[in-house]
């Protein structure tokens, strides 16, 4: 029986490996038929990962951040990939390389199956390495500009005084100095000031490239006041006053200070720390000012520099407050309609600059109430403050809420034409009296129709 079974599978043998490869065959096509493959780029950058990069090693040249991606999958997979972006990646390996030219492969991996990469672009990657290198060098500090007349520049110090200049060896190896520079143009007093340090190679050009730590060094620069010579503020002195309603709210100077100068040191030192200005005169201001004032110095003391201040004078007008009653006025209503209010008027507190309360006319304000689109009844309705002056504003309105009655007007009936209206009939007893109207004839020339 088992050797009949043997020779029957060895006489069908190719049949039925024919019958297993057609039935695989079917099933694959089913399967493609209800999920096609599809060939397109990947909707997503992805990113270039750099690995086994040797830490003594430097890039020189920049390399591609991202690579695209040509991909064949399901439909299904396609959506896959699309949501999980994290199961595509790509890659360089740097490991074992050292310094010089390198050419390498993008290697990539998809974490879902089946996919084929059709495309990698780009597909290989050129790497320049050199091996990294740092150097410690003094900062040079460069000075410009000059001090304030009657002051002097001191011996400026560095915190630290050093730094470290590190990057690829071929730049680091250009870099002959680190500078940094401070601008002392005018000062009047010591500066302290954090300053950027450059890296220059021998001709003085800056070197691009490299790290410097820190990139900040802090500078203290001494500014000492010569003998003879003193620093002062500068006292403001006012005469008279503003124009009514206005009044002086800042005085602001420039410079706010002044240095003066006496060949006798001695007057100088028994300077009170300031000079007052000649009195500038207030009065009938209304508007902000710029005065040039000069000093009142006392004899033997003169100014360093510009003989006069600027003062500017800060000139507003003085805030009042103006009650007022005003009735209400409807808007919005048609010709039919009447509104009456409860209460008829309402009380304001108006708030502004003094000048232009004291100048309000009555035109320029009322209170007002939309009653658009309403019909007949009673309503809350709350009373708007209109026209007023742009610097004038409503401290309060009281009160805030009023009642508006809405009624109909009745509509009047109509006068025949001709006929006497009863106020016109004239009467001695006081009842009315019926009264004629003559007939024109027709049948005459045309002319003036008749008075009744």
């Amino acid at each position: 029986m088992l050797v009949r079974l043997v020779r029957w599978f060895s006489r069908n043998l190719g049949n039925l490996l024919l019958a297993f490869v057609l039935a695989l065959v079917v099933w694959v096509a089913a399967i493609v038929a209800t999920d096609p493959n599809q060939e397109s780029v990947y909707p997503r950058a992805v990113p270039l990962e750099i690995i086994g990069q040797d830490p003594g090693m430097l890039q020189l040249a920049s390399i591609p951040s991202e690579v695209r991606l040509t991909l064949n999958a399901p439909n299904s997979i396609w959506q896959q990939l699309i949501e999980q972006p994290d199961l595509v990646r790509a890659w360089i390996d740097l490991s074992g390389l050292g310094a010089g030219e390198h050419v390498l492969e993008v290697k990539t991996q998809i974490q879902a199956n089946p996919v084929r990469v059709i495309n990698v672009d780009p597909n290989v990657v050129e790497v320049s390495l050199e091996p990294l290198k740092t150097s410690e060098l003094d900062v040079n500090l460069i000075v410009n500009g000059e001090p304030a007349l009657g002051y002097r520049a001191g011996s400026p110090t560095l915190e630290p005084e050093q730094v470290i200049i590190s990057g690829p060896e071929s730049l680091v190896e250009q870099v002959k100095q680190a500078y940094a520079s401070l601008d002392i143009n005018n000062a009047n007093a010591t500066l302290r000031r954090e300053v950027a340090v450059l890296a220059m190679d021998a001709t003085g050009n800056p070197v691009r490239g490299v790290d410097i730590s820190p990139q900040l060094v802090r500078v203290t620069q001494p500014i000492i006041l010569l003998g003879g010579y003193r620093n002062v503020v500068v006292k403001v002195l006012t005469t008279g006053e503003p124009a009514s309603g206005y009044w002086l709210t800042n005085i602001s100077l420039n410079p706010p200070n002044v240095t003066v100068f006496s060949t006798d040191p001695q007057l100088v030192n028994e300077l009170p720390g300031y000079v007052e200005t000649n009195p500038i005169d207030l009065t009938g201001l209304s508007d902000d000012t710029d005065i040039r004032a000069t000093l009142n110095l006392p004899e033997g003391v003169t100014l360093v520099g510009d003989e006069s201040v600027l003062v500017r004078l800060s000139i507003a007008a003085q805030e009042g407050a103006l009650p007022i009653s005003l009735p209400i006025d409807a808007i919005g209503l048609p010709p039919n309609m009447q509104a009456t209010f409860l209460p008829e008027s309402v009380d304001l507190v108006l708030v502004g600059p003094l000048p232009i309360l004291n100048n309000l006319k009555p035109a320029e304000v009322r209170v007002v109430v939309n009653l658009s689109g309403l019909e007949p009844g009673i309503y809350q309705v709350e009373p708007v403050v209109d026209l007023l002056p742009n610097q004038v504003q409503v401290a309060s309105i009281e009160p805030a809420t009023v009642q508006a009655s809405i009624v109909l007007l009745p509509t009047p009936t109509p006068i025949p034409t001709g006929l006497a209206t009863p106020a016109s009939a004239a009467q001695t007893t006081g009842t009315p009296t019926p009264q004629l109207t003559q007939t024109p004839d027709l049948t005459q020339a045309p002319g003036p129709t008749p008075t009744p």
